[in-house]
């Protein structure tokens, strides 16, 4: 069952028929106290190398404490009847799974589970993926979201009362994802909360680049704040974002990487950042290939540094790719491109990117490798055609 909403709706801010107003569980607001609303819809970023990611999410419960177990009282729920199966890689260009709105007592809320189904008796599969390269379809291990629901690292909502709260969750099924070598892979999902901006940013990409395997996001310190993958038009829609500054970054497997700086995100409104006429479509570029291994859980992302006199002066480094390593045998590996990357400052339209070669960034990039709060940061040497650069991590 896949759920979306396009921005039209976003705008509108319709509820998904027969999942408003599905609240339950303690702290539903009795005794006259002021109560307000929450409602909550999930999006996702781009996955890599799945067709398909499908979760069965049965409930969604917040507390108001950041420390308190799934046994104590004082929970609040969002209970799905029947429980959403969605496939998150559907939830991409702005489109959201609508999970219901429940009512709370006036306070904050520190802390969200999302309560997924068992695979156990399902048909299809409750939780699965379905691999690229073969189409087979394969069950997720979820063994947290089963029993005591999966729990988003960071949460923090203020209820008003007699206010509507609308957050989203945004799902990262990429990073998401943890293979373990032995044919199974483990769902270890990686969960943000942001308020539900209208605000974003849209463009286009080339239709040679709308093929499942083109990223473009939204950064800010070299930290994804929102990806997705181009529609088969070439269009992309970047929301929800808040209103700010942003490095924008599209890559694609053997095409240079595009990088527009200072993109300005107004209140309320979607920046366009060009036009089909004007749409990415970076020269070819030869790739190298880095890999290693590191303890299972660790996060290994690839930045790349710009140089910055292309930057406005600022300092800026940038996400290329990342995910965790291999659950079992630790290892990792990515193919990056040794071209320049491609710099533009942002010009609001009708005015048209100007982009310039980095060359003094081409092949250079950084790995930094993250476990248990501890990060470990290895800077490589120059990347050149066809090689392969290993580099491994132990931690402590």
């Amino acid at each position: 069952m896949k759920l979306v909403r396009n921005l039209k709706l976003a705008l509108g801010g319709i509820a998904v028929a027969g999942l408003a107003a599905c609240g339950g569980g303690g702290g539903g607001g009795g005794g006259g106290a002021e109560t307000g609303r929450l409602n909550l819809a999930v999006t996702d970023a781009p996955a890599c190398g799945y067709d398909a990611v499908n979760v069965t999410i049965e409930k969604v419960r917040v507390h108001q404490s950041s420390s308190a177990s799934d046994t104590e009282g004082g929970w609040s729920e969002i209970v799905l009847s029947p429980a959403l199966r969605i496939d998150l890689l559907s939830l991409q260009n702005g489109a959201l799974a609508e999970l219901g709105e429940v009512t709370l007592p006036t306070g904050s809320y520190n802390q969200m589970r999302l309560v997924l189904a068992d695979n156990k008796g399902a048909s299809p599969l409750a939780n699965s993926v379905v691999l690229t390269s073969d189409k087979s379809v394969i069950a997720l291990t979820t063994p947290s979201g089963q029993q005591s629901g999966v729990k988003a690292k960071q949460f923090n909502i203020d209820i008003a009362a007699n206010q509507l709260a609308k957050f989203v969750i945004d799902f990262d099924a990429c990073k998401s994802i943890v293979a373990t070598g032995s044919g199974k892979y483990n769902l270890k999902p990686q969960l943000s909360v942001i308020p539900r901006y209208v605000s974003g940013v849209a463009g286009s990409v080339d239709l040679a680049l709308a093929n499942g395997f083109t990223s473009v996001s939204l950064q800010q310190g070299g930290v994804v704040v929102k990806a997705t993958t181009p529609a088969s038009t070439g269009k992309f829609l970047l929301q929800p974002v808040a209103p700010g500054s942003y490095t924008l970054v599209m890559t694609a497997p053997g095409r240079s990487t595009s990088v527009v700086t200072n993109v300005v995100v107004a209140t309320e409104l979607v920046t366009t950042i060009n036009g089909s006429t004007t749409a990415f479509n970076p020269a070819a570029s030869a790739s190298a290939t880095v890999t290693g291994t590191a303890p299972a859980d660790t996060l290994v992302r690839v930045l790349q540094p710009l140089t910055p006199a292309l930057t406005g002066g600022t300092p800026t480094t940038v996400e290329i790719a990342g995910r965790f390593v291999d659950g079992i045998t630790g290892s990792y590996s990515y193919p990056l491109v040794v071209n320049a990357p491609l710099v533009a400052p942002y010009v609001a339209l009708p005015g048209a990117l100007v982009f310039t070669s980095d060359t003094a960034a081409a092949g250079k990039y950084t790995l930094r490798a993250s476990l248990n709060g501890v990060d470990k940061t290895m800077v490589l040497g120059t990347l050149a055609s066809g090689a392969t650069i290993t580099t491994n991590f132990t931690f402590p």
